[in-house]
């Protein structure tokens, strides 16, 4: 496969696989950058070209994982500040009619995803390849260098501590639209 083939087909996934685990866009986009550099300087070295993927995130996973030992940042950083949060609803809002619909999940992906930051990172990471990023525990052991057993302990374990923090710290409730709204129990992010 060609590079730029591979730059089109993978761009937008390696994209939200590394903004989902550093959560800055800057850092993010530096990132992506040095990924697809090290696919193109390296792509002749492939051996198995039917791993391509599970290659593909495995460099962008290593470099992910350079940069949070470069700059020991906290985890629990988040993804898009406050103030784009409401232009990016004020937009919505003015642009459809069902967008009420829209921006309440998109609320409480939020407020579930504020709660995913809150897991370690080990398990955060298969949770987000998984559920996000939707590899299976194949790809993902070959991601992360582990076994398939480990994978699927980790995701297991991610989950019931997911579980155990959102009956902690969220409400989750049906509107009288039947719709379910999910809303922090306290300001605890």
């Amino acid at each position: 496969m060609e590079y730029w083939d591979i730059y089109d087909q993978y761009y937008a996934r390696v994209r939200k696989f590394i903004l989902a685990l550093v959560k800055d866009e800057w850092v993010a986009d530096d990132l992506i950058q040095e990924t697809f550099i090290k696919i193109q300087n390296n792509l002749k070295n492939l051996k198995d070209p039917s791993k391509l993927s599970s290659w593909i995130f495995r460099i962008a996973y290593n470099l992910c994982q350079d940069h949070f030992r470069r700059s020991k940042r906290s985890n629990k950083e988040e993804s898009i500040d406050q103030e784009e949060r409401e232009d990016l609803s004020e937009a919505f809002i003015q642009n459809e009619l069902d967008i009420q619909k829209r921006l309440e999940q998109k609320q409480m992906g939020e407020c579930i995803q504020n709660q995913i930051d809150l897991l370690p990172h080990s398990l955060r990471t298969v949770l987000i390849l998984f559920d996000m990023m939707e590899f299976n525990h194949q790809e993902i052991a070959n991601i992360l260098g582990i076994t398939v057993q480990n994978v699927k302990v980790r995701l297991h374990r991610a989950r019931e501590k997911l579980k155990v923090i959102l009956e902690q710290k969220c409400t989750f409730e049906t509107d009288e639209r039947n719709v379910l709204v999910c809303e922090p129990k306290c300001n605890c992010k």
